[in-house]
């Protein structure tokens, strides 16, 4: 009979996609499942609980192993940043798993952001900046206290973030067809792309139909790279604010030395917003070192679990 507690689960959950690791005690990967999304704040707790269940179900399956043979489940989802809504995730997933015949002693939520940084380090100090729709940071310094700049919402905050350089585009935009602003390339881009051409179908997207702003973050970028004087605007500012974010992090940390990880869509591949904040980083702040993540946010969660599953023991 094999014995008990012999697993951890890490899972990164987010808007379009579940991961998920198991790994033994030592923290060697077992095992890797993917799934549909599970931000409970979009789809509900109750559907974000079965596609958590059935990933960790995968996993099970993929070593051969039962339920009770997990020490600890630790899940890093997308809008568990407050206590509040860790515990009601948390609250959901546990009476899911008991009515499926799984009474997993030890279940953990953490936000996306804080597996991504233990990952990205594999547990180690370090600095993650997270740029996708939003924009946030976060840091760990060498006696394990952790640090957060940003992450403030789009309204007040997210500066740098996907939906502000869109939303600064198609003002842009709006300027030039107003006679207020100077052309932009931008404009052609966008009536080409999502029909915006004019005063209605902009209103009417925006206002009326809910129009995805963040969509329009990637045409900025890729814009400012034909030496457009106004979108290479939009993103140098953007840039500007990401390295703010950095200097408070850097600041609160104290370190000399600090390595830091870009992490989300925006800057995970070479282009103008990358080039932009890399240059800015390499002239404010010359002690932060720019490295590529060691590891994916589910191992990040499954370094969380283990840690877990040894203060219980």
């Amino acid at each position: 009979m094999a014995k008990k507690n012999l697993y951890v689960v890490g899972l990164d959950g987010g808007g379009t996609k579940t991961a998920a690791i198991i790994a033994d005690l030592y923290g060697t990967l077992a095992g890797e499942a993917k799934g549909p999304a599970s931000n409970f704040q979009v789809i509900g707790v109750e559907k974000a609980s079965e596609a958590l269940f059935a990933m960790v179900q995968e996993c099970c399956r993929t070593v051969g192993c039962e339920f009770e043979d997990i020490a600890c489940v630790l899940a890093g989802l997308t809008g568990a940043g407050r206590p509040s809504d860790k515990e009601r995730m948390g609250e959901a997933f546990r009476s899911l798993s008991r009515k499926r015949g799984a009474d997993f002693k030890n279940i953990r939520i953490e936000s996306d952001a804080r597996v991504a940084l233990e990952g990205a380090f594999k547990g180690k100090p370090g600095i993650i900046l997270i740029a996708g729709t939003g924009s946030i940071t976060f840091g760990k310094d060498g006696k394990g206290s952790i640090y957060r700049a940003g992450g403030w919402g789009r309204t007040i905050g997210d500066e740098g973030g996907g939906y502000a350089i869109g939303r600064d585009g198609l003002n842009a935009v709006t300027r030039e067809l107003d006679g207020r602003g100077e052309h932009t390339r931008l404009t052609k881009v966008v009536a080409e792309k999502f029909n915006l051409k004019d005063q209605e179908s902009i209103i009417a997207a925006v206002y009326r139909d809910n129009f995805d702003l963040a969509s329009l973050a990637p045409l900025v970028i890729e814009t400012a790279s034909t030496h457009d004087s106004v979108c290479e605007q939009i993103v140098d500012r953007a840039a500007s604010e990401l390295t703010d974010h950095i200097r408070a992090i850097a600041f609160k940390m104290g370190g000399k030395s600090i390595p830091l990880a870009f992490i989300g869509a925006l800057l995970s591949a070479e282009n103008a917003l990358a080039n932009a904040l890399r240059k800015k980083i390499a002239s404010a702040l010359p002690h932060i070192s720019i490295a590529q993540p060691l590891s994916p946010p589910a191992y990040g969660a499954v370094l969380m679990a283990l840690d877990a599953a040894q203060s219980q023991r």
